[in-house]
């Protein structure tokens, strides 16, 4: 299936679609918290439930699209042209502090998920049919790998973008000045909006000529909820998925817990002023990202996916747990030293996982294809962003119920009430603040190793069920020796 068609330039132009997901997915997960409690004024513990509750219910509507989006007919280039600008525009919506009026705890938490749940599935809109697509571009194991990895690397300036931006945000309030300095945020989401949409439409003009939607035959079914879990039941039943799927939660529950309490790990554990520390630890997270993904991926490329992604998940475990024994607030010759360690580590646990996840996931559409006879790539990449988000989610409910059972109150126990990001003084509340940076997570990402380990779809085991597909698609004679771990 790989497709001469699929050019250098087609690939960067497609690659550049990353910025439309990733910008706008960065600020949400590093900011939206801090924003909700800080900004909205809504109780860490009940900002965390906003996010939960959104992004589950995101999470949900990813059958009914992964499913949609694999009928014979649907076009996949027409479904991410019809989310961008609704995508932008409501980004812009959920970054108001049109809610830090109201005293109604409640009012404000139904405003923000509502909105919030609204976002999230323009984004799966958008996203599913992204990464779907490079499933039917080609089979080949190595542009898989190849066309992710380009994508990942575009993925460290879009990172940096999406976090550096809203670093500025205190810069953005002096220059609105008191009375609107809470639409500061808001601001900052515009900015990143714009660059969101222009740069998805690039993307979808470069899929032209290179991708065709399947055509319409007698499996093309109309959207069913029973169809659609009944497909996500046949995937479930793949003998590699479940432990695909515990690597995929359990690191996104890590990941997402360490991105939602950045602010308070840089202003209040390792304790820089909140513009600097978060620019040292954007930066060196971006370079961070730019330096491990053409290594993870010519690591990939000597061995398999499955192994590069473990030597680089267990170096950032094991980084996470020296943070902690160390301490966030360790100088070197009077310079604040994890900002660079820590932010470094956070890059080499991002950059590994963006650039090898999709590509793993894809290898599962020919393994359900040998058993099944079908192929559904969108289905198959929807899964997996179901349990990425219900792990994202998780993790991000946690930080805020942990912060909220270490003692935080937004409105206690806080110096400089003065600043838009207030600074803590009790020594417990920062010590759990650490907790949740560094060794939570870290045994985490050690449940996630674990899965992968037992993850069977090696490149050995891939070719030999390739050579028996490709046997099958023809007719021919095929063997099953040798593929017991994958069936």
């Amino acid at each position: 299936m790989t497709n001469s068609k699929l050019t250098k330039s087609k690939k960067v132009g497609y690659a550049f679609g990353i910025f439309t997901e990733s910008l706008i997915y960065n600020m949400f997960y590093t900011y939206y918290l801090a924003f909700l409690i800080e900004i909205v004024g809504i109780q860490a513990k009940f900002a965390s439930i906003v996010i939960f509750i959104s992004i589950a219910w995101d999470a949900i509507t990813d059958p009914i699209i992964g499913n949609y989006s694999d009928r014979g007919g649907v076009d996949k280039r027409k479904l991410m042209k019809f989310s961008i600008l609704p995508l932008g525009v409501i980004f812009i919506v959920a970054w108001t502090s049109i809610g830090a009026g109201i005293s109604s705890q409640t009012i404000k938490i139904l405003v923000y998920t509502v909105i919030s749940m609204l976002l999230w599935v323009f984004y799966t809109i958008y996203t599913i049919p992204y990464y779907a697509v490079v499933a039917e571009l080609t089979e080949d194991y190595d542009e898989r790998t190849s066309i992710r990895s380009l994508s990942s690397l575009l993925n460290a300036g879009a990172v940096g973008l999406g976090n550096v931006l809203p670093a500025l945000v205190p810069t953005v309030a002096i220059l609105l000045g008191e009375k609107f300095k809470s639409e500061s945020y808001a601001v900052i989401a515009a900015i990143i909006s714009i660059m969101a949409v222009a740069l998805g439409f690039i993307c979808v003009g470069s899929l032209k000529g290179v991708y065709n939607p399947k055509p319409v035959n007698a499996n093309s079914k109309k959207l069913g909820i029973k169809d659609t879990f009944k497909s996500f039941s046949d995937i479930l039943r793949l003998k590699p998925a479940k432990f695909f799927f515990l690597f995929v939660f359990f690191f996104l529950t890590a990941s997402s817990m360490i991105q939602a309490n950045l602010t308070y790990m840089v202003v209040d554990c390792i304790g820089m002023e909140y513009d600097t520390g978060i620019v040292y630890v954007i930066i060196t997270m971006v370079l961070s990202m730019a330096i491990v993904v053409p290594i993870v991926e010519r690591v990939a490329n000597k061995t398999d996916r499955r192994t590069a992604c473990l030597i680089f998940l267990t170096i950032t475990m094991m980084g996470e747990i020296a943070a902690k024994i160390i301490g966030l607030d360790a100088t070197i010759g009077g310079f604040k030293i994890m900002t660079i360690v820590c932010a470094a580590l956070l890059g080499m646990g991002a950059g590994t996982f963006w650039t090898l996840f999709y590509a793993m996931g894809y290898d599962l559409v020919e393994l359900d294809e040998f058993k099944t006879g079908e192929r559904r790539e969108a289905i198959i990449t929807a899964l997996p962003q179901l349990i990425q988000k219900f792990g994202s989610a998780f993790g991000i409910l946690l930080a805020g119920q942990l912060l909220s059972a270490y003692g935080y109150n937004s409105s206690q126990d806080i110096a400089g009430k003065e600043s838009l990001i207030p600074v803590v003084t009790d020594p417990h509340i920062v010590n759990g603040m650490e907790n949740i940076s560094t060794i939570i997570p870290a045994g985490f990402l050690a449940i996630s190793i674990i899965a992968l380990v037992f993850y069977p779809m090696t490149r050995k085991n891939i070719e030999k069920l390739m050579t028996a597909l490709n046997k099958k698609r023809v007719g021919e004679d095929y063997s099953t020796d040798g593929l017991d771990k994958l069936l």
